[in-house]
């Protein structure tokens, strides 16, 4: 197993209800974790402890994609995420986690993330620049306020 990991902190103005949702909900979670440039189609996202996803992230660019799932470990909603990430291409071996854990704050929601055991062949600085990308983006998503309109 590789020693390769990302940590990440940031303070979200939206509740962890928001966040967590983000988390959670097939088509919120394919518009903001495909890094720049891809897009992601989620197969399967079954949110529970024993529950599995499978998602696949594709090069606008080129048109090629890979594919990734995995297993919730732990959970406790709006607070708390642990799952596995297993790569379906063999030259990414190893079985990654990945940490949420979403802290209520006064403005709104300390988000942490720690993914661990990233394939030695994926450089840590590519990781943690695509999850810097990836949280932008969720960030877009969950901090306005918008309301219905009617």
């Amino acid at each position: 197993m590789s020693d390769n990991k990302v940590s990440l902190h940031r303070i979200i103005k939206a509740s962890p209800e928001k966040v967590y949702r983000a988390f959670t909900e097939s088509t919120a979670i394919a518009s903001w974790l495909p890094p720049y440039g891809y897009l992601c189609t989620v197969q399967e996202m079954n949110v529970k402890v024993g529950g599995t996803f499978k998602m696949t992230f594709q090069n606008f660019t080129t048109g090629n994609g890979h594919s990734f799932g995995g297993e919730y470990l732990e959970i406790k909603a709006n607070e708390f995420l642990k799952y596995t990430d297993v790569f379906d291409d063999p030259n990414l071996p190893g079985v990654m986690t990945t940490t949420i854990s979403l802290q209520k704050t006064l403005v709104g929601t300390e988000l942490k993330v720690l993914q661990e055991g990233i394939p030695a062949m994926i450089p840590a600085e590519m990781c943690y620049l695509g999850w810097q990308e990836s949280l932008e983006k969720l960030i877009k998503l969950v901090e306005p306020e918008i309301p219905d309109a009617g």
